[in-house]
């Protein structure tokens, strides 16, 4: 297996936590005699939010961070931080929010960070979101490949080795996302060690390296999730299919899984479809009725995070981009968005 650990992986969760914390002990507090935030409910408070780093992560927490300042909430930038890290920062109060909480996949990091005692799930950011495995669909029909089992076999396999040693590359994701341990379950669950390396590393990275081998007419196979631009560039139907699975099984921490929470359309993916919910600090939410009640009500549908990725494929991709696409999508939804707003105010009455 090769394996290319992410620098920020190598600090330790409890270290890096620290690093967050000294770093919002150095900032000063908002203060409250900014005319235009008087009365509102946010007014004095600051907010800070975390990503994993995603460009759709980082797009959705911009949407909730301009609904918490038109609640008059002085919000920092996106620190972007490894999922473990970011959960315990949560947790400990170094963080406020989380926005891209994925309900099954990170319910370990969620219970090992104190769970309903410290930190609070609230709303349904992004409903159906998926995970599972794919290859081009050139390859896929070519030589009839549907489902992953397929790899046992060497001469299927091989179709898919990248680096000469007889193997199916398989990309997988960051090692700490906690999808990695549901690829290596399935590795071994559908018998596929002799004939597949999971390859791990910057998954980003990875995934340049994936696309520049399509492009080149060379069969590919990689874990994929939505929302992600990899899913505009390569979509899902025209240029890469979803392989099926032969039978759900999952490892134990995600709890009692059966094929109906694995399918979709009738396609048995692998992978629990998903609610995306927005992580919380408990304390941070008891204290600011009006920042739950907006992240109760905030829905960004999947079709816009695609629409959004497809700008960040063509090179929009700058932290000031992502900023300027969530006040594209508010102003697009502004009636609705505006009674998220005003439903969150009536929340402090």
């Amino acid at each position: 297996m090769k394996q290319q650990m992410p620098k920020l992986l190598i600090i330790g969760t409890g270290v890096a936590a620290l690093l967050v914390g000294g770093l919002i002990a150095c900032q000063s507090p908002q203060s409250t005699k900014d005319p235009q935030l008087a009365g509102l409910p946010g007014a004095g408070v600051k907010v800070r939010s975390g990503s994993a780093g995603s460009s759709a992560g980082i797009f959705v927490t911009e949407i909730i961070k301009i609904g918490l300042e038109k609640l008059g909430y002085q919000t920092e930038a996106v620190k972007s931080l490894s999922i473990s890290v970011i959960h315990t920062a949560v947790s400990n109060g170094d963080l406020d929010l989380y926005g891209t909480h994925w309900e099954r996949l990170h319910n370990t990091f969620f219970e090992n960070n104190g769970g309903d005692r410290k930190l609070q799930r609230v709303g349904v950011l992004v409903e159906n979101a998926l995970q599972g495995y794919q290859i081009d669909k050139k390859t896929a029909e070519q030589y009839k490949i549907s489902n992953l089992e397929q790899l046992k076999d060497p001469e299927i396999a091989k179709l898919f080795d990248a680096d000469g040693d007889g193997k199916a590359n398989l990309i997988g994701c960051n090692p700490g996302w906690g999808c990695e341990l549901a690829i290596e379950h399935h590795l071994d669950a559908y018998g596929l060690r002799d004939t597949v390396e999971h390859d791990q590393g910057e998954y980003e990275a990875l995934l340049i390296d994936t696309v520049a081998r399509y492009r080149q007419g060379k069969p590919i196979l990689y874990y994929s999730y939505t929302p992600h631009w990899l899913g505009v560039v390569l979509e899902p139907g025209k240029e890469a299919i979803w392989l099926e699975v032969p039978f759900t099984s999952l490892p134990k921490a995600l709890g009692k899984v059966t094929a109906q929470d694995t399918s979709v359309d009738g396609k048995n993916l692998g992978f629990v479809v998903e609610r995306v919910r927005i992580l919380a600090n408990r304390e941070f939410v008891n204290a600011n009725p009006a920042a739950k009640r907006l992240f109760e009500l905030i829905k960004i549908p999947l079709a816009d995070i695609n629409v959004q990725q497809k700008l960040v494929s063509n090179g929009e991709d700058s932290p000031e981009d992502i900023r300027r696409h969530g006040e594209e999508w508010v102003q697009k939804n502004q009636q609705q968005f505006d009674g998220w707003v005003s439903d969150a105010v009536k929340a402090v009455k």
